[in-house]
């Protein structure tokens, strides 16, 4: 017997027909005689609406349309994934399943007060621990917790996998079973490269890095919480027959293993590339090289919480001066060159130039600290095929590269070739 959480995204429970193959998913894990907790987000689509809603509903009002409160935006978005979790509970019942339905602030998921964006700070599984043992099903609203204001408050996009990962650390789960649309993680995205692998097993590094760099598979913070608190993590699929051979193998269940690099005994150089679209560059030309230069320029880009990723410096020959290039997702380039241009006197440069609809291509891998030529490997490849690279980063498991965008899918399937990743 095993404890096990288990979390269904929005297409998992987009309808009554789906949420009830939910159920017998759920009904398989309770029949083997497990304890289980369930984590479900709203119905696809649902906030969306939601959020809809909240932001129509000032231009109703006739006050300024980008001015409402917070803590009501949560009230409204965060009931999406009641209504799943009602409907849950209630397919569960008429199978004769034990099964309540749990609010975040029900539990208590303690978070921090920054509504529509809360980082969760505590959660109290002590009772939820108790009716697991005594047989009863938690199926907990994902996406939402209880802030200091005792106000709902909603964890941001993705927030059902965050919700998933801290609850099973914190009921001791001996894994956590992330169902979505896809089987499991692959080497790239098969939508590009059809010869993608899926992965039987990903360390959480290299997770971090997929879903950070572009991989949806699962959302960042809760890759980070796995990691920080060690919890096994499966991702599967809900569209698979729930009754089908091994999808009940507690050790083993089909789709891709998220685990500390110690359980992967062969590890491969690299293990993916990632990619992300609708990235901008910037180029701050002929500043000043002295002392608080970079603290001008990315201070006040943080303080208007524009994301700021490739960082590459330029010093001229004579040390007097430099060029800055980083680069900003695509939407924030306005609202990025509005802030450089009020802070122009303070930072000191000579002309800022901009480009969008660039792509950044990253390879990763934990076998990469101790192999070397894996960029030179990369940087040949690309050239072989005429694509130019205008910017390189690198860390101890990744090298991500910045393209043109019409390039995107030829570099995906070009790196994924040369490292050997289409090989089954």
């Amino acid at each position: 017997m095993a404890r096990i959480v288990m979390k269904f995204g929005g297409t998992s429970v987009a309808d009554l027909d789906r949420i009830k193959n939910v159920a017998r998913h759920v009904k398989r894990e309770v029949d083997a005689g497990h304890e289980v907790a369930v984590v479900v987000s709203a119905m696809s689509g649902k906030t969306n609406e939601l959020v809809g809603w909240v932001q129509n509903m000032p231009k109703v009002t006739g006050a300024d349309h980008s001015i409402y409160d917070a803590r009501e935006y949560d009230a409204v978005v965060a009931s999406g994934e009641q209504v799943t979790s009602g409907l849950l509970a209630i397919a569960l019942q008429a199978m004769g399943i034990n099964a309540r339905s749990w609010q975040g602030w029900q539990i208590p998921i303690r978070t921090d007060n920054a509504h529509g964006a809360a980082r969760i700070l505590d959660i109290d599984g002590e009772d939820m621990i108790r009716r697991m043992k005594e047989g009863q099903v938690a199926v907990v609203a994902g996406f939402q917790g209880l802030g200091p204001d005792n106000r709902v408050a909603t964890l941001g996009r993705g927030g059902s996998d965050t919700s998933a990962v801290a609850l099973a650390a914190a009921v001791k789960a001996d894994r956590c079973d992330i169902y979505t649309d896809v089987d499991g993680v692959y080497t790239t995205d098969p939508r590009i490269e059809p010869k993608a692998r899926r992965l039987k097993k990903i360390a959480f590094e290299e997770m971090l890095e997929m879903a950070s760099l572009g991989a949806k598979v699962l959302q960042v913070r809760s890759v980070e919480l796995a990691m920080v608190f060690k919890v096994r993590t499966f991702v599967r699929s809900s569209f698979e027959d729930p009754d089908a051979p091994g999808m009940g193998d507690l050790l083993n269940p089909p789709g891709t293993l998220i685990c500390d690099e110690d359980e992967i005994v062969e590890q491969e150089v690299v293990t993916g590339i990632a990619y992300a679209k609708d990235e901008a560059q910037i180029s701050l030309r002929r500043l000043a090289d002295r002392p608080g230069v970079s603290a001008a320029i990315f201070g006040p880009l943080a303080e208007n919480h524009i994301n700021v990723d490739m960082i590459v410096q330029n010093i001229s020959e004579d040390g007097s001066k430099t060029d800055m290039t980083f680069t900003v997702p695509s939407g924030d380039v306005d609202k990025a060159l509005r802030v450089l241009g009020e802070n122009k006197e303070k930072i000191g440069y000579d002309v800022v130039q901009s480009e969008s609809g660039l792509v950044k291509v990253s390879v990763i891998g934990i076998g990469m600290r101790s192999h070397a030529g894996v960029a030179a490997t990369a940087f040949r490849a690309l050239a072989e095929k005429g694509i130019n690279i205008k910017a390189i980063t690198t860390s101890e498991i990744k090298i991500s590269i910045l393209i043109d965008g019409p390039y995107a899918e030829l570099a995906v399937r070009t790196l994924h070739s040369c490292y050997g990743l289409d090989k089954s």
